[in-house]
């Protein structure tokens, strides 16, 4: 991607870094929180996609407050009011020749974003608030969690140990925690963050939110980590005709989570429309192998069966037709463009580990992922939480991937159900057992099946199967998507009573004959 241009606004002495992504008839200005870095945002693919997404229909307007990011630094004790920050954004907007703009606060910008909207009725279009609140004592934290904040911050600031205070579902992936160590360091010094948190701790803009005019989209998490939930009831109930949207999650950061839920809401409150599907985006099975090493090998031992298990894995990933995607340390991050491939390479990679001599646990989910890079977002966070509930040599799967994988001859028992904090229901579950090779012994007789059975387009289908073809070369040939040629496939080995494609791929053979029907 090319480098977006970063510039400066002048406001008052101190200069603002800001930056503008997009051409969209609308300008949207986005008011960040706690901590910022212009440059940093575009490394974190969640951060990126949000950034991505809002830009897609609207001219966006990023800057990092004064005292933070790319933006001047100021006396650490002397900080600004809230109200010099603020006009920090009417600058910004004047750099970039903007009269009127929507204001989108995340977080501790979302008390500076009400302000504007107040301070500046003339130039706010419409306000949208993120995981906000109008008082910090009040839905934040109170004054000993803060000074335990201040004072812990004091000694590990950039170490990223201020992430489970912020994100805790992020704290066991290795990479976004290093990032997150980045940001601290590069957004603000361990002395300027700990004056933000006291600064932050004054806010209450309580008395101003029946003045805002402007339409209000205010938006929260229902387990947010950080900001009650209640702080953004409070303010759709005080701020005049202000619509309130709850979303699923716990990770506080407006770009963590489902932030395609976030900037579908946004774009819909801004634009009247809802947004066009993502074509980026498909729908794949992922499988989480997790491998650890319970007989206590030494360090030396494990590395070796720890390589080879990872050689393994490429191998195995490769020959059920999947992709080996994406590692951390001992996971392991598999793709699959069908559900039964992923719980067939689940079982070989278990009998894998079994005969190098070290323990795995694994989870298979199905979900929407980017068509490039390594698999991100809500579907692979699940599907590693399921691998985290296995016992070793377990393999689990969500209940969807036991119905889009009907017919396949797998066998799936129920296994209860996991409370996630992504999601608004619990997830049902499945335990993944052996498959149905034979017919069962209390059969009396073959159960006749004909090509009649089938419909016209399932015919075509298993004629197709029975060429060798792949579900995305049918769905080429016969102009159709590959879910729908899943379902057919499903639909077929159902029909059929047959227990794979092989099989079903011979049963066409034996109707054609060897030279044709």
């Amino acid at each position: 991607m090319r480098p977006i241009a970063t510039r400066y606004a002048r406001s008052g002495d101190v200069h603002i870094a800001y930056q503008v992504v997009g051409q969209g008839p609308i300008d949207l200005v986005f008011v960040p929180g706690f901590i910022s870095n212009l440059d940093l945002h575009w490394e974190d693919e969640g951060y990126s996609r949000l950034l991505h997404r809002l830009s897609s229909f609207s001219r966006l307007i990023l800057f990092d407050k004064r005292g933070t990011g790319l933006s001047d630094r100021v006396d650490a004790h002397a900080l600004p009011s809230l109200e010099t920050r603020m006009d920090d954004v009417r600058a910004v907007m004047d750099a970039v020749g903007s009269s009127r703009a929507a204001i989108l606060g995340a977080s501790e910008g979302a008390p500076m974003a009400i302000l504007f909207a107040a301070t500046y009725p003339e130039r706010t279009r419409s306000l949208v608030l993120y995981g906000g609140y109008a008082q910090f004592d009040k839905w934040v934290m109170g004054r000993e969690r803060l000074d335990a904040f201040i004072e812990a911050a004091a000694t590990s600031w950039g170490t990223g140990a201020t992430l489970a205070n912020f994100a805790p579902g992020r704290v066991d992936d290795s990479r976004f925690a290093n990032w997150w160590a980045r940001f601290e360091r590069l957004s603000a010094s361990p002395t300027a963050a700990a004056a933000l948190a006291r600064m932050n701790a004054d806010i209450d803009v309580r008395g101003v939110l029946a003045s805002i005019r402007a339409p209000t989209l205010v938006i929260h998490r229902r387990n947010d980590a950080r900001v009650n939930p209640d702080a953004s009831r409070y303010l759709a109930q005080k701020i005049p005709g202000a619509r309130l949207a709850e979303i699923t999650g716990r990770d506080h950061p407006i770009w963590t989570g489902d932030v395609n839920r976030v900037a579908d809401l946004v774009e819909e409150f801004l634009t009247g429309t809802h947004a066009a599907p993502d074509t980026e985006r498909v729908l794949a099975a992922l499988l989480v192998t997790r491998i650890s090493d319970t007989a206590r090998l030494g360090d030396r031992m494990w590395a070796e069966r720890s390589l080879r298990f990872h050689e393994t894995w490429r191998l195995l990933v490769g020959r059920h037709g999947g992709r080996a995607a994406d590692q951390h340390g001992e996971m392991l991050v598999s793709r699959f463009d069908g559900p039964a491939r992923a719980v067939r390479c689940a079982a070989a990679l278990r009998e894998a580990a079994q005969d190098i001599g070290i323990a795995s646990a694994q989870g298979v989910h199905v979900g929407e992922v980017e068509m490039r890079g390594p698999p991100s977002g809500l579907a692979i966070r699940v599907t590693a939480q399921i691998a985290d509930h296995v016992g070793r040599g377990g393999i689990l799967a969500s209940r969807l991937v036991a119905d889009l994988a009907a017919g396949s001859g797998l066998r799936f028992i129920d296994a209860g159900r996991l409370s996630l904090d992504d999601l608004d229901e619990p997830l049902a579950l499945v335990e993944a057992t052996s498959e149905q090779h034979l017919e069962p012994a209390c059969r009396s007789r073959a159960i006749a099946v004909e090509p009649s059975a089938l419909t016209v387009r399932e015919n075509e289908v298993v004629a197709l199967i029975a060429d060798g073809k792949s579900n995305a070369a049918i769905a080429a040939e016969l102009s159709l998507s590959e879910h729908t040629v899943k379902r057919h496939v499903a639909n077929i080995l159902l029909k059929l009573d047959l227990p794979s494609r092989a099989a079903a791929a011979a049963f066409a053979a034996r109707q054609t004959g060897p030279d044709g029907p």
